[in-house]
């Protein structure tokens, strides 16, 4: 074999094994986690004074929830009644209720370890009078984690429904059924695989001119 064909057969084989090692990066997973639970909830409604909107706090909580995330907080969420319909709107950005320099709300599971997501919601909910209930629906989208969970992303959708006979000086206590599922990014390669398939093939190719030189020689 001439120089210049093992030349080209060494390009060939750098090309091939630098386009594995880029194939396994592109061909990253991700691990996906179905999300189906029920939380005991309590949910308080603040008026914010001189406006028509009020301010709603939301805790859950399971202590079977799947992947130890017993644990759901929804803060500063905003609300107030559309006039069209007569239910109520909830949002977590009360710029978009006309009040401007309020904090923006978040939702956030957790537990008793550092496992953690993170999110943001918007919901309906109707005055269901004949059977003394509030029924709600809406969605929360997630927008990070942390721990295992770090750089999830997901949808849940989730149902919620509060008796109104209950004391109204106090949170109004209910269940929120949630089903979705979210996902994390798989580790990606370490970065010095494609340049260990690099060194050895400048190897390959001193080995093979080392070779040629003492054939001409020789």
């Amino acid at each position: 074999m001439t120089l210049r064909s093992q030349s080209i057969c060494l390009v060939g084989l750098v090309f091939s094994l630098l386009s594995v090692g880029a194939s396994t990066a592109k061909a990253i997973a991700q691990t996906i986690y179905p999300f189906d639970v029920v939380y005991n909830t309590e949910v308080t409604l603040t008026p914010i004074p001189l406006t028509n909107v009020s301010k709603a706090f939301v805790s859950g909580f399971n202590s079977e929830a799947p992947y130890g995330l017993s644990n759901f907080l929804s803060i500063n969420n905003y609300s107030r009644i559309d006039p069209n319909t007569g239910n109520l709107i909830f949002l977590q950005d009360a710029a978009k209720f006309g009040l401007q320099g309020l904090p923006i709300g978040r939702d956030e599971f957790f537990g008793s370890s550092d496992d953690k997501l993170f999110g943001s919601s918007s919901a309906t909910a109707s005055f269901d009078f004949i059977n003394r209930k509030l029924v709600g629906s809406g969605t929360i989208t997630i927008t990070g984690g942390a721990g295992r969970f770090s750089g999830a992303t997901g949808m849940f959708n989730f149902s919620e429904i509060e008796s109104l006979d209950q004391d109204p000086t106090a949170p109004l206590k209910g269940k929120a059924f949630l089903s979705g599922s979210f996902q994390t990014p798989q580790k990606t390669p370490e970065p010095r695989t494609n340049t260990t398939l690099f060194g050895i093939c400048v190897i390959g190719i001193g080995l093979m001119l080392r070779r040629y030189y003492l054939e001409a020689t020789g």
